[in-house]
């Protein structure tokens, strides 16, 4: 029996052979085209970074003064709240031309400007991070000790925790900076009350910022005089630097030794006939046995 054909049946050509495309496919297309750009004139270009390398890192003895401080005052607050990260550091080099040549327009605002450097110290940026350390260099040397006087002192206590990370971290260009403005801070701020902030950090659970409280401690206690370091406490610089002579970082374990020497001097200053054995006695009253024995060490194997 002969097969009827189909009605309206299309008439078998080599182009009905060919697979017909899916139009998803051109869409999926052009779409890809669309997400990457390609031949879109109308699309708003990608903003670029900011090289970290156009921050300039200006020496303090190129900073100048403002022609107009007065004015320039007002707006420097709210350069430091900006959220533009280059703003910001602009601001904080503003920060350290007022601390060296205004510093008495900055001190109405010294706390929050100590509180925007923590913040900028905190920062992911290593370029706002650098600027900021200089900038609490340069507050130090402006205002020594009167940082130490407002009733909270609670701005110094996170400025003083930060720059011990920072000189604690891997990033040499900023460690170096955060060790600078440690430095500062020993050398504009009397070792007494100094001391007495930095003493905390020597128990702290980073090692690193162990070393570095140490190093600042020592150098603290090299400026002070005997009555200075009695008023602080023979007995608990003693303990201090036999804690730190056990400490796993070389940099504490020079620190504390440096510790030893200052106390032994102090100790053994009144005892001529017999320093050594008033030296002996001093450890062994306030130290356990093993203690004393590891600081009566330390003092004889360098005569």
């Amino acid at each position: 029996m002969a097969l009827r054909p189909i009605d309206n049946a299309l008439p078998i050509t080599p182009d009905n052979l060919r697979p017909k495309k899916h139009a998803k496919v051109s869409i999926q297309t052009q779409k890809r085209a669309s997400e990457i750009g390609v031949n879109d004139e109308n699309r708003a270009p990608l903003p670029q970074p900011v090289d970290a390398a156009s921050v300039d890192y200006i020496a303090s003895e190129n900073l100048k003064p403002f022609q107009d401080p007065e004015s320039s005052i007002q707006s420097l607050v709210e350069g430091l709240d900006s959220k533009d990260w280059v703003k910001v550091c602009e601001s904080l080099n503003d920060v350290r031309r007022f601390s060296l040549y205004h510093c008495g327009l900055l001190l109405p605002v010294l706390e929050k400007v100590m509180l925007v450097v923590v913040k900028a110290m905190k920062n992911p940026r290593s370029a706002l991070c650098k600027t900021s350390i200089m900038a609490a260099s340069d507050i130090f040397d402006a205002f020594g000790e009167k940082l130490l006087d407002s009733a909270d002192s609670s701005a110094f206590d996170q400025l003083l925790l930060q720059l011990l990370l920072k000189a604690s971290q891997d990033k040499k260009f900023v460690c170096e900076e955060a060790d600078k403005s440690l430095t500062a801070l020993v050398n504009s701020i009397a070792p007494l009350p100094l001391l007495q902030k930095l003493h905390g950090f020597v128990s702290h659970g980073n090692l690193r910022v162990r070393a570095k409280a140490a190093v600042s401690i020592s150098n603290s206690v090299s400026k002070m005089g005997s009555e200075e370091i009695k008023e602080f406490g023979l007995v608990l610089l003693l303990q201090t630097a036999s804690d730190l002579l056990n400490d796993r970082l070389p940099e504490a374990r020079e620190a504390a030794r440096s510790i030893v020497f200052s106390v032994y001097k102090v100790v053994s200053e009144n005892e001529k006939p017999n320093p050594e054995e008033a030296w002996q006695s001093f450890c062994e009253t306030n130290l356990s046995t093993v203690q004393a024995q590891s600081m009566i060490k330390v003092v004889s194997s360098s005569q």
